[in-house]
């Protein structure tokens, strides 16, 4: 008998600890009523018993998920070596993500006792190999042709798994970015790896020597730590703005072996014919120093203009919660928190964000948090280092305007 879960309307009482036990199960409609959205979600099976007061009904049984085989690996363990870094540049500038993968991958590479190597693609990028290696790489592969001009993602994944069937790397990173995320399952698939996506911590158990990859799963509501004990590399996309980038040392040396691409006709069977790039002006929240964000007590698209003039004051950007932007108040560039972008500034302005754990996932490593709330149970007041307990459309205009008398601005 195929599994049915069924909710009594009459009994519920939209207390949500079904949603939040199983976020990808159930969820409130409009009456603030328990529904149900997938039954083969993880963790259904045990709502019927948390359910308070007995609203949930589960019978027959959850379909059994096929077993697949194994897949043998292209690269035996003991083989393999090294940190490897994807090092993406956009138009003849390192993306910062690598360079903070660089400074992570230099942790790992001591704890183990390995290397840490960066690989660089493009046109005319040989300068960027010098900088990489200031960066902590040990050794850069550089594959310079001017075809490789713009990102297309099927030479890049040939030349990258052609590199890693030849060296054999242990680890292999990169940036959870458009490109990144791209790029790094059409190599895992190519070269028969795992791949652990959109990572906020990556660290070596002690006893194996594996890389724990940690993520946040089931909406942000646990965090989950991946292993790869059989295949090789390692892989793992990580989030901009997670990891720190080591300060630049001009005094290291290092080694740049060029690499001739060895393309055929199907690696470029597409053509660019033009780029067009957004006019919008870019929100670049992961490199901000400082951000203003807002979230459902802003109120009104009107009222972020409150918190755009403190921001223009500090010289800051402004975020913006899920719920600020799903209601329409601030464009969804703006969004910090899980399904956004995750920023650590040196300082986080919070105005009327209540502080789910999606949201502190995205900005919790912020240097400096200050959370403006009229809610002092607010969850954002757990992780702030200085809280202000009233109306942010009071609070906020009265620092903007003390700014302003002393003259001061951004850090």
């Amino acid at each position: 008998m195929i599994m049915e879960v069924t909710i009594d309307r009459e009994l519920c009482i939209g207390c949500a600890i079904c949603v939040k036990q199983c976020p990808k199960g159930y969820e409130l409609d409009d009456e603030l009523i328990a529904v149900v959205i997938s039954t083969s979600a993880p963790g259904i099976m045990e709502t019927e018993e948390a359910c308070p007061v007995g609203a949930i009904t589960i019978t027959g049984e959850p379909e059994e998920i096929p077993v697949l085989d194994k897949v043998e690996p292209l690269i035996k363990v003991d083989d393999s070596r090294d940190v490897w870094v994807f090092a993406e540049q956009r138009d003849g500038k390192l993306a910062k993500v690598a360079l903070q993968l660089l400074g992570r991958a230099r942790d790992l590479a001591d704890e183990l006792k390995q290397n840490v190597v960066a690989v660089l693609i493009g046109n005319n990028i040989d300068n960027l190999a010098k900088e990489l290696i200031g960066y902590q790489a040990d050794t850069v592969y550089v594959a310079n042709d001017e075809r490789l001009n713009d990102y297309q993602t099927l030479p890049y994944t040939t030349i990258i798994t052609d590199l890693i069937k030849k060296y054999k790397p242990n680890i292999f990173l990169y940036g959870a970015t458009f490109i990144g995320r791209d790029l790094a399952p059409r190599i895992s698939q190519r070269v028969k790896t795992g791949l652990t996506a959109d990572c906020t911590k990556l660290t070596i158990e002690e006893d194996t020597g594996l890389l724990d990859q940690t993520r946040p799963a089931f909406g942000g509501n646990i965090m989950a730590t991946i292993q790869t004990p059989d295949h090789r590399p390692q892989m793992a996309t990580v989030r901009p703005g997670i990891m720190k980038v080591k300060p630049f040392d001009p005094e290291r040396s290092g080694e740049i072996i060029s690499v001739t691409p060895d393309l055929e006709g199907n690696d470029l069977i597409a053509k660019i014919i033009e780029v067009a790039k957004d006019s919008r002006t870019k929100i670049n929240l992961e490199e901000a120093k400082i951000i203003v964000s807002g979230g459902r007590g802003v109120g009104s698209k009107e009222g972020f203009g409150v918190l755009e003039e403190l921001a223009e004051l500090l010289g800051a950007e402004v975020g913006g919660s899920r719920v600020a932007v799903e209601s329409g108040y601030i464009e969804q560039d703006h969004q910090v928190g899980q399904t956004g972008k995750t920023v650590a500034p040196e300082l986080y302005i919070a105005c009327g964000i209540s502080g789910s754990i999606q949201h502190r996932a995205g900005m919790s490593t912020s240097k400096i948090i200050v959370a403006i709330n009229k809610d002092p149970d607010a969850q954002i007041l757990t992780v702030s280092d200085y809280a202000i307990v009233g109306d942010l459309h009071e609070v906020v205009p009265l620092i903007t305007r003390e700014l302003k008398k002393r003259g001061l601005g951004g850090l």
